[in-house]
């Protein structure tokens, strides 16, 4: 938003002195402590929303009036009154208040743009008339008036830093330029607000040698020496007598500047963290110890040195450090400070003394009891000092604010690829390590799987991006499953960072020995485990610890990540899984953990095959939906160890659920199972072919499914489980419109199984298609009156429904559908509420309600052709054609019952129906599934008739 020519009226707001408002050039007085508080907030907010909250606190911090919400919006609104034809400028969110000013409009953002510009020039002639510009913009004390307000009293001292950085800037670039003359006062004030700070003592050293003044340099650097070991105890650092050294020598305008910290300088810029490093800016303005936690390799350093570099701020860096002693010696280190005698903790909490600042210590957890006395130290000694910690697990300390660090945001599925942070780092590193053109569609499709499966940790996307030097991009792409070897090299320093496996391992080493394996056997769980399965978990294991403490350490050391959406739920990051998985099998635990994980599975099941049936139904359903992947997981490793048994007892006890919702993957369990040579001789073929063919039917495959279901009768057709196998003989019966081998069918199931079984129900159907309204009615009943679960009860309202629908009491037949759905959807049966909602959108048409009946066609079409029940897609597409016929939408119609006809899975229509001939072929399923909703569209665009009847 422009500052001068914007149609909305130029605004200044100045805060380097007076808070001074100047709308269209003109100084407009802001009456009121508090109004004027509220707007040096907002302006040196930069831009962000300030949350009312916020500013509540900040404006009445003795406690918030119950009028303060009020008040605050009344100062809120004369201060967009002060802003005048600027008053847009002031906005008014959901979440707070924000003032939007340009680099130009506010003299803090100008003054930090003109030092960043000096820093950058080449030419010391330029960067000392931005240091210039810079330093006339303070005006007088800071917002001195204002410093009551606790937030404004940290910003003064920000900006107090701030003048001192361009002050030192300006006194340097000037003795750099031949201009020390003009600023030697300016340096001596500088260094006479602040006679202890070095680099302050150096510059009026330079400015006076440089100025001819050598002798007075000198007695300058002397009396620094004597008043730092005086009142610290300390000896400056080597910087102090290079300048000396060089002032002595003559050469004073080419002596080194000020002591820097040791601050690392990242080789690349930072992508994605933007509002990682301002919520942590934000935090430091109101905790004094912020620790940034996080799996190895997410990037806290990386973030931490962003923050840093704002302030000049120091780092302490311990990944190099293995002894606990030596950490008040890498402490002095990053201050530039040297203590050849004494205490040399006690000289660096000198040092800091009661000065503000900030203090970055990086990588604290290999020596996590050091780094929190340390801490501790730092934080009691020094009263105005910011400590930012980063740790794969928390200090401990009471005053400790967790900021825990996730991984890079993946790509949405279906978005854009590279609108992704984790994609864009990928491609700013690819790009390094191999120039060429961008990528294309498909390069950046592989590139989204790269990331997600790398979970979006930065580190590995660094080193997976670096191997495109010598692979390509599909070579990367499937070499994927090696990631932990793959990714890393020997360039870096740090050893943990040669691989992404030596960064997994450095955690893992500082677990403790239960830790380590409760970790290596969660690996195996795809989905993580709820806080009662870890928790079994960990006794079936023997663990000495209280298993809650351990899984609590194994969260705090970003082993695992917790989860209480819903309840507890403790998950790994893929590459943490692929570690935990090696390592059991290098413990020589994994047939051990592999059996375990397996009869957690069978337990599960059953007690899932138990809730289904049961009126809890809906709870049972969501612990499936919930743990597939984990019990998929189990599938497989029951397969792989040839246990024939087990993995046929899990399918078994999810038959509801292979019958009823639409969890295609059970369906290919069961098939995989039934087509094993060995399940013969085992006590669960038949259930399992039954099983099977129930998917068979599902899939509209009606000769796959007689096939199975007689191969299961074969064995023993009065066995308990030759139910299974006589349902879908039923329900394939019904498709082809042979009621009565239907009710046969049916009525054996039901006594083998018992009424409370869908098998009364699907009797009741076949008698009602063939006429007997009646005595279908008497079976239902008996059905209703037995069934126990949501899903049984919605299967009886439906078949109510079909029976009045017959009838013709199109009032009833809805209600029965409408609760048939209600139940369905309530347990998770997601078939049983499609084949409702046929019924019911049939009963709708009927009643000429279209429009209603239309707008239900495209979901119910969706579901089944999403779960490949053509079946029951058949006879919810002939419906449809049925309603566009009373449309005149013959066309479409025609078409749909052409290619209905010739479907081999397509059910028998009752009675006579003509054959039609459309002009032209006969669509396939794709297409008629594109007719069909395209028909659906237009019927209820507007200025169709949504309530036309279907009486034609």
């Amino acid at each position: 938003m422009g500052g001068t020519d914007g149609a909305d009226g130029a605004v200044r707001v100045e805060v380097l002195g007076p808070l001074r408002l100047l709308v269209d050039g003109v100084a407009v007085e802001v009456p009121g402590p508090k109004r004027r508080a509220a707007l040096a907030l907002l302006a040196l907010a930069g831009g962000r929303t300030v949350p009312v909250d916020r500013l509540l606190d900040a404006l009445w911090p003795g406690g918030v009036p119950d009028s303060g919400r009020q008040a605050l919006h009344t100062h809120v609104s004369r201060l967009r009154t002060l802003l005048g034809p600027g008053a847009d400028r002031l906005r008014n969110l959901q979440d707070g208040y924000r003032l939007e000013l340009a680099a130009d409009e506010l003299d803090l953002a100008q003054a930090r743009a003109l030092l960043a510009r000096a820093r950058a020039a080449a030419d010391p002639a330029t960067a000392l008339a931005s240091l210039r510009q810079a330093h006339a913009l303070w005006r007088g004390p800071v917002l001195a008036d204002l410093t009551e307000v606790p937030a404004i009293a940290v910003a003064v001292e920000d900006q107090e830093r701030l003048r001192q950085e361009v002050t030192d800037a300006l006194v340097a670039r000037a003795v750099e330029a031949g201009e020390a003359d003009g600023v030697v006062g300016l340096a001596a004030a500088a260094h006479t607000a602040d006679p202890l700070r070095e680099p302050g003592a150096v510059l009026l050293m330079r400015a006076l040698a440089a100025s001819g003044r050598p002798a007075e340099a000198l007695r300058v650097g002397r009396e620094f020496r004597r008043m730092l070991a005086d009142e610290t105890g300390l000896d400056p650092s080597p910087t102090l007598g290079e300048v000396e050294r060089a002032v002595a020598g003559g050469a004073a305008g080419h002596a080194p500047g000020p002591a820097s910290s040791a601050r690392p300088t990242p080789a690349t810029r930072l992508i994605g963290r933007e509002a990682q490093v301002a919520a942590l800016h934000r935090l430091l303005g109101q905790e004094r110890l912020v620790t940034v936690v996080g799996p190895g390799g997410v990037g806290k350093t990386r973030v931490a040195l962003e923050v840093a570099a704002r302030d000049g701020a120091p780092v302490v860096l311990l990944a190099p450090v293995t002894d606990p002693a030596t950490l008040p010696h890498a402490l002095a280190a990053a201050l530039d400070l040297e203590v050849s005698r004494g205490d040399v903790l006690a000289a660096c909490l000198a040092l800091l003394g009661d000065r503000p600042g900030l203090l970055v210590v990086d990588n604290c957890e290999h020596l996590l009891a050091g780094a929190r006395d340390l801490v501790e130290a730092l934080l009691a000694a020094c009263p105005r000092l910011c400590v930012l910690a980063t740790s794969r697990e928390p200090l401990g300390l009471a005053a400790e604010y967790t900021y825990r660090l996730a991984p890079l945001p993946l790509p949405e599925p279906g978005g854009e690829p590279a609108a992704a942070a984790s994609v864009a780092v990928f491609l700013e590193r690819a790009r390094r390590a191999r120039p060429g053109p961008p990528p294309g569609p498909d390069e950046l499709r592989l590139v989204a799987d790269i990331v997600r499966r790398l979970d979006g940790l930065p580190l590995a996307i660094e080193l997976a991006a670096g191997r495109l030097s010598g692979l390509s991009l599909a070579d990367l792409h499937a070499r994927l499953d090696r990631a932990l070897d793959l990714l890393g090299g020997a360039r870096t320093g740090d050893a943990r960072h040669r691989t992404l496996r030596a960064t997994v391992e450095w955690s893992y080493q500082l677990l403790t020995d239960d830790e380590q394996r409760l970790f290596r056997h969660l690996s195996l769980l795809a989905d993580g485990a709820d806080l009662d399965t870890a928790e079994q978990l960990a006794a079936e294991l023997g663990l000495d610890g209280d298993p809650g403490g351990v899984l609590a350490h194994l969260v705090d050391a970003s082993l695992l990540d917790a989860d209480f959406t819903g309840g507890t739920r403790y998950r790994m990051l893929e590459t943490l899984r692929a570690f935990g998985t090696d390592r059991l099998a290098a413990a020589g635990e994994q047939e051990a953990a592999e059996a375990l994980l397996v009869r957690w599975a069978l337990g599960l099941t059953e007690r899932i095959r138990v809730g289904l049936a049961a009126a809890d139904e809906a709870e049972a359903d969501a612990t499936l939906r919930r743990e597939i992947a984990n019990l998929r997981v189990a599938w497989r490793l029951a397969r792989r160890r040839g246990d024939l048994d087990a993995a046929a007892s899990m399918v078994i006890a999810l038959y509801e659920a292979i019958a009823y919702r639409d969890l295609v993957e059970l369906r290919g369990w069961a098939e995989e199972l039934a087509a094993d040579p060995a399940l013969a001789a085992r006590p669960g073929a038949i259930a399992v072919l039954g099983a099977a063919a129930e998917s068979a039917y599902h899939q509209g495959d009606a000769v796959a499914a007689e096939r199975l279901a007689r191969a299961g009768l074969d064995r023993d057709p009065a066995s308990a489980d030759a139910w299974y196998c006589r349902m879908v003989l039923a329900v394939v019966a019904l498709a082809h419109g042979e009621f009565e081998v239907t009710v046969e069918q049916s009525l054996v199931g039901a006594d083998l199984a018992g009424e409370h079984r869908e098998c009364l129900g699907i009797a009741a159907l076949a008698l009602a298609y063939g006429g007997d309204l009646d005595r279908a009615r008497g079976l239902n009943e008996r059905g209703t009156a037995a069934a126990v679960s949501p899903s049984m009860r919605s299967w009886a309202a439906y078949v109510a429904g079909e029976i009045e629908g017959l009838a013709g009491d199109l009032a009833a037949a809805e209600a029965h559908y409408r609760t048939a759905l209600r139940l369905a959807r309530g347990a998770g049966a997601t078939f049983l509420a499609g084949v409702a909602s046929v019924g019911l959108l049939a009963v709708l048409a009927r009643a000429g309600r279209v429009h209603d009946a239309l707008r239900g066609y495209t979901q119910v079409i969706d579901g089944f052709a999403r779960t490949g029940n053509w079946t029951h897609l058949w006879t919810t597409l002939r419906n449809l054609a049925d309603l566009l016929r009373t449309l005149d939408d013959d066309r479409t119609a025609d078409l749909i019952d052409a290619a209905a006809d010739r479907a081999p899975d397509a059910p028998a229509v009752a009675g006579v129906r003509p054959v039609r001939s459309p002009d032209g072929p006969v669509p396939d399923r794709a297409e008629v599934l594109r007719l069909a909703r395209a028909a659906v569209v237009r019927a209820v665009q507007p200025g169709t008739s949504g309530e036309r009847t279907a009486s034609r």
